[in-house]
Parts: C-alpha cells; sequence; structure tokens
C-alpha cells in the first residue's frame, strides 16, 4: 500500500521516515556482535551500577562531614572572645579589679589594683611580659630525705621530741689558729611536718687536765671569733621539717690558753686513795681546784685535756654529743638552726 507525503504508515510513520528506517536496518543488518560479547555485559553493568552506588555513598559522607565540622569550628572560634588565651589552663590567670585579688601562678600574690580588670602579667596589645613583677612562693619539698624548708606558716606544729632522732655530732681536727669547727645534725624521724621550736642549748663537759672554770659557750654573732661560721643571717626562724628532712647546727671551739704543763700540786689523799704509780701518769696532779681527777701526760709534756661539746633540740631530746680532744679552756659558739645540706 502507497501512502502519500502526509499520510501516516501502520506504526505512525510518516513516509519519510519510514525510508530512514529501511535504510538504516539494511546498514546494520550484517554487524554481529563478537564472541563474549553478552558476557562482558553482565559482568560490566553490575560493576558500574557499583561504583555509581560508591560514589554516591562518599558524596554523602562527605556531606555529612562538612555539616558537622563547619559549625564546630565556628563555634570554637568564637567562643575565644576578642583576646583568646591557648596558653595551658595552669599557666593563665586573670584579675577582676581591686587590690590584691588573685594569685599569680607561681603562687605570689597578685597586685591587679586598678588594672580596670586586664590580666596581670601581660602588657599592652595583649603580649604576655616575661620575667616582670615575679613574686616566688614558698619552697616546698615533695619526697622524704630532701632538706628542710623555711616557712612562716603557722599550721605546722612544733616539733616534739619524738618526732627527732638519728642525731650525730662531728667535730674537726684544729686549724691553723688551733680553732676546732663541728657541727649537729637532727633529723624529723616521723610521718609528719613539723616547725623546729628554737635553737636548743649546747652544754659542755670538762675532761681530763680541761678546767672547767675556763670553758664557756656563747652564740654566735658577726665579728665574733668563730669567723668561719656562717653569717647569723643564714639562721631560720620557723623552720619546717618535712619527713625524713634534718637540720644542722655549727659550733666552733675557740681556745683561749693551751693545757698546762706536766707536774703540779699533789691531790688531796682524801679524795684520791689510790693514786696511779704509772709513769705515763703525773703522779698525784689534778686538773683544778673543783672536781679532782687524774691528769694525764701529752708527749710533748702538757696535761691531757679535752671537752664533751653536746647539743640538745629545744623538745628535749635527742642529745648528740661529740668530743674535743687536747684542749683546757676556751669558748663554744655555736649557731641558731641552719637548713640541711
Amino acid at each position: 500500500m502507497n501512502h502519500g507525503p502526509d499520510e501516516k504508515g501502520p506504526k505512525g510513520l510518516d513516509s519519510d521516515e519510514l525510508a530512514l528506517r529501511r535504510m538504516l536496518q539494511s546498514a546494520v543488518e550484517d554487524i554481529e556482535p563478537s564472541d563474549g560479547t553478552l558476557d562482558h555485559l553482565r559482568r560490566a553493568v553490575p560493576a558500574r551500577r557499583a561504583r555509581k552506588r560508591q560514589a554516591t555513598v562518599g558524596m554523602a559522607a562527605a556531606a555529612l562531614f562538612l555539616g558537622t565540622a563547619i559549625p564546630a569550628l565556628v563555634h570554637v572560634s568564637n567562643s575565644g572572645g576578642s583576646s583568646p588565651n591557648t596558653s595551658m589552663a595552669g599557666d593563665s590567670s586573670t584579675a577582676q579589679g581591686g587590690v590584691g585579688q588573685g594569685k599569680n601562678p607561681d603562687g605570689g600574690a597578685s597586685t591587679a589594683g586598678g588594672t580596670g580588670g586586664k590580666a596581670p602579667g601581660h602588657g599592652q596589645g595583649g603580649k604576655k611580659e616575661t620575667g616582670k613583677g615575679k613574686t616566688g612562693g614558698t619552697a616546698t619539698g615533695t619526697t622524704g630525705g630532701t632538706g628542710p624548708t623555711a616557712s612562716t606558716d603557722t599550721a605546722t606544729p612544733v616539733c616534739t621530741a619524738a618526732q627527732l632522732g638519728s642525731p650525730t655530732a662531728v667535730a674537726a681536727g684544729p686549724d691553723s689558729a688551733g680553732i676546732v669547727y663541728g657541727s649537729f645534725r637532727i633529723t624529723n624521724i616521723s610521718m609528719t611536718s613539723c616547725t623546729v621550736g628554737g635553737p636548743g642549748s649546747v652544754d659542755v663537759l670538762a675532761q681530763g687536765a680541761a678546767d672547767p672554770t675556763k670553758i664557756g659557750t656563747a652564740r654566735h654573732v658577726s665579728g665574733d671569733a668563730a669567723t668561719g661560721l656562717p653569717d647569723p643571717s643564714l639562721e631560720v626562724t620557723g623552720l619546717v621539717l618535712l619527713p625524713g628532712s634534718a637540720y644542722e647546727e655549727k659550733f666552733a671551739f675557740v681556745p683561749s690558753e693551751t693545757c698546762p704543763p706536766a707536774g703540779g700540786p699533789s691531790p688531796d689523799p682524801s679524795t684520791d686513795p689510790s693514786p696511779s704509780t704509772d709513769p705515763s701518769v703525773g703522779g698525784t696532779d689534778t686538773g683544778g681546784t673543783s672536781g679532782v681527777t687524774t691528769q694525764l701526760v701529752t708527749e710533748d709534756g702538757t696535761a691531757d685535756g679535752s671537752i664533751e661539746v653536746s647539743h640538745t633540740p629545744e623538745a628535749g631530746s635527742p642529745t648528740a654529743s661529740t668530743t674535743v680532744a687536747g684542749v683546757c679552756a676556751g669558748t663554744v659558739y655555736w649557731t641558731g638552726p641552719l637548713a640541711g645540706s
């Protein structure tokens, strides 16, 4: 059946479209798919769909990340105020007007009065000033066995006799001037801190040829004969001892005269019924009119004398003692409490 130019074919196509269709069909009717094309399509189509799904999921995840990260970033940047301080929390401090409010990071009192609420330790422009206006706080130890700390904290109780122990005393040999230096050391043996109540007391005991009437004690002061002792300004009042720490007190024996030569008045037989006959003993000689004792003779022909120097803390005990040999007269100068070395 023939159709005119304006007539439609059985499928609604005009004559020109039908002719074009027949030409296209005749052009490709000899084309056939190669072997394996169907298998390739069966593999490629699912793979393409999988890639599309992965791309879609990746885009959704990126959109979710941006949607949550950007608001959080905006919130953080806005919460810092006009002058954010990004330093560590333990290193920052602020003061709100007034005098002496707050504390500096190093423990000193703040003096931010009249600054109109400015944070102490910052100059103009928000720059932090370093090394200016800082005051050192009170030093405190953290472990047992460290040195004592000086403090005026009245809350720490005074050391009792039960808290003090391990007393030691040492005396060195005489120097070129004949002065003998030594020290006492007392330790806090308790588990709690305590305050040294005071310098305590120093006593001397004459032995042998030493004359007790010519031996005395005196507190060390600037300009005295014991020039090797620490300056009195180094003595600490209200010394706080941590558990296991110790404090010291130093002394110096300054001789006033040498020991007398061997030989002298005989002792009263009633006080010494059996004098020694040893040739190294000075017969019946005594070392003074009070307290009769047998007097020994040294190799250079002088009587043998010594003194025992002892220290007792303010709490009453313990007592540490040491002996200074080869002396018969002089003065013991001694310091107050010193931080243990």
